[in-house]
């Protein structure tokens, strides 16, 4: 499954309205007390250097508690920006840019550490014909949003959920009691299906290549043993490598030519990007 303009649409509609559950429900008890007269223009600042994302949730929190606010932005979806540069400038009543601040500013700061990351990975094996993949390891509520943010920075999406994408791992595995009876018991129901089967040495990869299977992904294989997995696959089936990657390594994988490299990291490890909103009177 695509992660496509409605499913985007949906997700940001029910992430804002449990936010703003979460943090106004029917009042902002502090905001009110202001003067709904007064206007105000308030200012993000960048406190350090990243990849903006998040701009639809952003706007969308603020355009929930009042319709009226708007918004000029100095940094595009996608782009990188700088320490103490200015991302956007936004108009309203000064209560409602109040009411909105921390419910906003959550989202952006979360879905631009995700792209963030992501980034800093996709730059790093840039050069190789490896991609980078996100995993289901999400925020809870927040799974289309952190792979939103994952496109964003320049990975690429797999399976949404449970619901869509078939993947055989370790504990589906146990349950039959060995790679080969899990494939032998279910190979009726596989051949109709697209799945990715997870295997932990090059024993099982043989087994699951044995029986046909067309996506396979190596579990905490080393560089050599995954460099191994290729030489015995002779691109039969796709090949993807997860755990243990990082920066630190991520292009020894890439450099011995594994096709995908998903990495939950970059969307459960995440350090929020740091931004400052200042409101003043106009």
């Amino acid at each position: 499954m695509k992660l496509s303009k409605k499913i985007i649409s949906e997700a940001i509609s029910q992430n804002i309205i449990a936010a703003i559950d979460e943090d106004i429900k029917s009042a902002d008890r502090s905001s009110s007390l202001i003067p709904s007269n007064v206007k105000g223009v308030a200012s993000i600042k960048a406190n350090q250097t990243a990849i903006l994302c998040g701009k639809p949730w952003f706007e969308a929190c603020f355009k929930a508690i009042d319709k009226k606010i708007k918004f000029k932005w100095d940094v595009d979806e996608g782009q990188s920006f700088k320490k103490n540069q200015v991302i956007c400038t936004i108009y309203g009543k000064y209560n409602k840019l109040l009411e909105g601040e921390r419910v906003a500013l959550n989202f952006l700061q979360t879905l631009s550490a995700t792209a963030t990351s992501t980034n800093k990975l996709v730059n790093k094996i840039a050069l190789t014909s490896s991609s980078l993949l996100d995993t289901r390891k999400t925020i809870p509520g927040l799974r289309v949003a952190q792979k939103y943010a994952v496109k964003i920075g320049g990975g690429l999406n797999q399976r949404l959920g449970l619901y869509d994408e078939i993947l055989i791992k370790e504990n589906h595995i146990k349950s039959y009691g060995s790679i080969q009876a899990t494939l032998e018991n279910t190979k009726n129901y596989l051949k109709t299906k697209n799945y990715q089967i997870e295997v932990e040495n090059i024993n099982q990869l043989a087994i699951a290549l044995r029986y046909g299977a067309k996506n396979i992904l190596l579990d905490n294989f080393s560089v050599l043993n995954a460099k191994k997995a290729i030489s015995i696959n002779k691109g039969k089936a796709v090949l993807e490598v997860s755990g243990n990657i990082d920066i630190h390594n991520i292009l020894d994988y890439a450099k011995i030519g594994i096709p995908r490299i998903s990495v939950g990291a970059i969307t459960k490890n995440i350090e929020a990007i740091d931004f400052s909103m200042i409101i003043d009177t106009i």
